[in-house]
């Protein structure tokens, strides 16, 4: 993607982050989104086909980062040589919930909050399977104990 199309997408996704903090999603349009961008309708569309399509690539960039296997040395912490898989993950997540990245702390908690938790508590509950609950043993369903620890997170949240 060329700098041109990277700096559309970044606008649009201001634009829907501006708006979500100050609406419900469902209200959103694609033409205030588009209006708060600047940019076209056309141009819109080539980069996203639906407004759930925005949220689904804003969603993506948001926690993909966060939940990743590969934890980059960063400006406020540096866990690329930890070896604890599963409290380096929780304590990076914590950081960027911490250090507000792009805004995660305000978008979790906007009126349309409950869908960004739907996929955040997704990231989690795979994170969960994946570290911990495996480490556990237990004549508890795994589901629910993944449910049950990942609710009380973003409880804590």
């Amino acid at each position: 993607m060329d700098r041109r199309q990277q700096k559309t997408r970044e606008a649009i996704f201001s634009a829907f982050s501006t708006l979500l903090s100050k609406k419900n999603y469902s209200k959103i349009t694609v033409q205030e989104i588009i209006d708060t961008a600047n940019v076209g309708r056309t141009t819109f569309y080539a980069h996203f086909e639906t407004k759930d399509d925005l949220l689904r690539e804003m969603c993506i960039l948001l926690f993909d980062h966060v939940f990743s296997d590969v934890l980059p040395i960063e400006n406020t912490h540096d866990f690329s040589e930890a070896e604890d898989k599963t409290g380096t993950s929780i304590t990076h997540i914590l950081y960027h919930l911490r250090d507000n990245h792009r805004n995660i702390l305000e978008i979790l908690s906007c009126d349309s909050g409950e869908i960004f938790l739907k996929f955040f508590r997704q990231y989690l509950n795979d994170l969960i399977a994946k570290y911990i609950v495996i480490t556990i043993p237990s004549e508890i369903p795994e589901d629910f104990l993944i449910n049950h620890i990942s609710g009380s997170f973003v409880n804590m949240v």
